[in-house]
């Protein structure tokens, strides 16, 4: 037996999977996040999951995590102290940064100050143009100078960004040797390292927020790092990044910002897996935690990778699976604005003290205790019953606001949730409506701990008339990490006509990229038979603003002759331009900005399934409760089904609900739930 197990920190649950390499038996666990060390959770979970499900810890061959350390610490602010050297002149320019208003209609909101004091930012008497030549190299004196004044700032990382260093990074690298010299423990983080991509902003912004995170990080997988090696003393680790693939835990250290959305791009590559396994290319998903909702839209089989991104307010210009976030999650707290209207969310209740039900301290109305008092969670508790609801404390958390609005709790409670699923669909429809892309020709697949029990109200606002449910929809996140690939990305920034000329400077900067990623694959020790290239081209009209990503090969291979020439590049940039655009011009003149290569090493093989040719029988419930609906006043006596009880096949009509140790999905009156032979629950939504 070989177990590979992937650990989802969120910010209620930290969520396990585990797969039995051999025989594809999957076992699950659920427990409380620790948001004062994260890593107490994994490892106190390891430990109950290898006890409850005898998994012998020194057969676990690989490990996998996504981490919301380096999210938190942008949003907290609890980063490390950094020192900036920039290119003489440059010292200001992440104040000044882009003339865009964080928020449009505010006139009065500001960006958030800069990580790094203008105290802590230095400049070099260095230039490099903007064709990469050296105007101007940096003397001996002026690199010992700073270097000093680097040491002064007592800061823990540097993060060092000169201009066109992307092109040339000889003067970066040169003061990077010397600080190194200088202070052997001083963490790096090098622009062209970090981003080597063109717009300085970013590329600043990026790189410093790199260095802010290095120190939580480094502490943090230090620490993981050795409570795993007694763990489980055999396994790999590993941890996702925000495009949706894993890093060695080494890579993490040094480039902290790769897992700014680590955790919700697990999800999206689960849910991938789900949708592939029940054989739906097109999906919209719903990840609905304790704290957040995160919404991303699946065409063909395939999710959006986005570049220019933005986190607590920082802009990041790095590869990340496209994903909207809305604050709406199981903990979200219900509040009256000034207008006297209700509102939910972004305040959550988390993991503590959580909702009032959780009978740890919480007070406030949440969306977990909206759920309990309309019957649709289980009075039993969650996970399976392990973990007490007290429906009298959220009736009571509720009670104020039911006066205040003079109705009942449960009509409350209803609006509550009806609030919610409104800022959900609005996120969804950000990803699809405004895109061009109709709802309706897509599956909706709600997964997270709650995600199924909002996802009949959303599918019914966007006129979806498929709702997905995958086999441990709570755990998807964690799953995800398991049938993730190992993944690293390599570019090269540089301004190329696309015409026939110059075909042969992209096969060049092709062959260079690809030796790159040959060398990686060798250090990571993959197989030739599990390595995948992956080619796109950044691609603009001349003079416009931003560019489009184009992809052109995904193969176990990669040639420079397999680059097309420009007329097949040019059609190909043209699909693209009418895909987000919805027109093109042939006669304007095309430009490659960047040519990049995300080299894959494969490390998940689907386990061969069981065939059963058996009739099921009928399903029955273990339990009736009264569930309230769509009608707040009256409640329907309803049927509650085992799901770990269901078998592919089976139909449940509704009403009815189905319960398991990670999720609740209800099945509303008048709608069909069917079991396919992947174990999802397929939801029909009748109007």
């Amino acid at each position: 037996m070989a177990w590979t197990i992937g650990v989802d920190v969120g910010g209620t649950f930290t969520d396990f999977y585990a797969l039995d390499e051999a025989s594809g038996a999957v076992r699950v666990e659920k427990r409380p996040s620790t948001p004062d060390d994260p890593g107490r959770a994994i490892l106190d979970g390891l430990a109950a999951l290898a006890a409850r499900h005898a998994i012998p810890p020194a057969e676990v061959r690989r490990f996998s995590h996504g981490t919301t350390v380096a999210t938190n610490a942008l949003i907290q602010r609890r980063g490390g102290r950094v020192a900036l050297v920039t290119t003489k002149g440059f010292r200001d320019l992440l104040e000044i940064g882009r003339q865009t208003r964080p928020h449009m209609y505010d006139l009065y909101r500001d960006h958030p100050p800069p990580l790094v004091p203008r105290r802590f930012r230095l400049e070099l008497d260095e230039r490099i143009d903007a064709a990469g030549k050296v105007l101007r190299a940096p003397d001996d004196a002026a690199i010992a100078d700073i270097v000093a004044q680097v040491r002064e700032t007592g800061a823990r990382a540097c993060a060092i960004c000169f201009l066109f260093a992307f092109l040339n990074p000889a003067h970066e690298r040169r003061l990077a040797d010397a600080l190194r010299a200088a202070d052997p423990g001083l963490l790096l983080s090098l622009s062209s390292e970090v981003q080597p991509e063109f717009r300085e902003y970013e590329r600043f912004s990026t790189t410093v927020l790199n260095a802010y995170l290095q120190a939580v990080m480094h502490d943090y997988v230090e620490k993981l790092e050795a409570g795993l090696a007694e763990a489980v003393p055999n396994a790999t680790l590993g941890i996702n990044q925000s495009s949706g693939g894993l890093m060695s835990l080494a890579t993490a250290r040094d480039f902290p910002v790769r897992t700014a959305l680590s955790g919700p791009a697990a999800g999206v590559v689960g849910a991938l897996h789900v949708a592939k396994s029940a054989r739906r290319p097109n999906v919209i998903t719903l990840d609905m935690g304790g704290t957040s909702a995160d919404v991303a839209l699946v065409r063909d089989g395939h999710a959006d990778i986005a570049f220019d991104r933005s986190v607590a307010g920082f802009p990041i210009r790095l590869a990340m699976v496209d994903i909207n976030t809305v604050g709406a999650g199981g903990g979200s707290i219900a509040w009256f604005d000034r207008d006297g209207l209700m509102k939910v969310g972004p305040l959550s209740a988390g993991a503590d003290p959580g909702p009032a039900c959780y009978g740890r301290g919480g007070a406030e109305p949440t969306v977990s205790d909206a759920n309990l008092i309309l019957g649709r969670l289980s009075p039993r508790g969650l996970l399976d019953g392990q973990m007490a609801l007290d429906a009298q404390l959220a009736r009571t958390a509720f009670a104020p606001a039911a006066e205040r609005l003079g109705f009942s709790v449960e009509r409350t409670a209803h609006g509550m949730l009806g609030i919610v699923v409104a800022n959900m669909v609005r996120a969804i429809r950000t990803i699809s409506v405004e895109r061009g892309h109709d709802p309706r020709r897509f599956a909706l697949m709600p997964f997270g701990g709650a995600g199924p029990l909002h996802a009949r109200d959303v599918a019914a606002a966007l006129g979806i008339s498929e709702i997905l449910v995958p086999p441990a929809p709570g755990i998807v996140c964690a799953q995800g990490l398991v049938v993730s690939d190992l993944k690293e990305d390599f570019v090269v920034s540089q301004r190329t006509p696309v015409a026939d000329p110059q075909v042969p400077d992209i096969q060049d900067m092709v062959a260079a990229l690809r030796d790159q990623a040959a060398a990686w694959f060798d250090a990571e020790d993959i197989p030739d038979d599990d390595r995948i290239y992956e080619l796109s081209l950044d691609m603009r009209y001349v003079g416009q603003n931003f560019e489009l990503a184009v992809p052109f090969v995904q193969a176990p291979r990669l040639a420079p002759g397999d680059v097309p020439d420009a007329g097949a590049m040019r059609r190909m940039f043209f699909a693209a331009h009418d895909r987000a655009y919805g027109y093109h011009n042939p006669d304007d003149p095309v430009e490659v900005v960047n040519v990049r290569l995300t080299a894959r090493g494969r490390l998940y093989r689907e386990p061969a399934a069981p065939a059963d040719d058996s009739a099921p029988p009928a399903p029955e419930p273990f339990e009736t409760r009264p569930v309230y609906f769509s009608d707040f006043e009256t409640p329907l006596e309803t049927p509650v089904y085992d799901r770990a009880r269901l078998s592919a096949g089976q139909l449940v009509s509704g009403p009815a609900i189905v319960e398991q140790l990670d999720a609740t999905t209800p099945v509303w009156p008048g709608d069909r739930a069917t079991v396919d032979a992947a174990g999802n629950i397929v939801i029909e939504v009748r109007p």
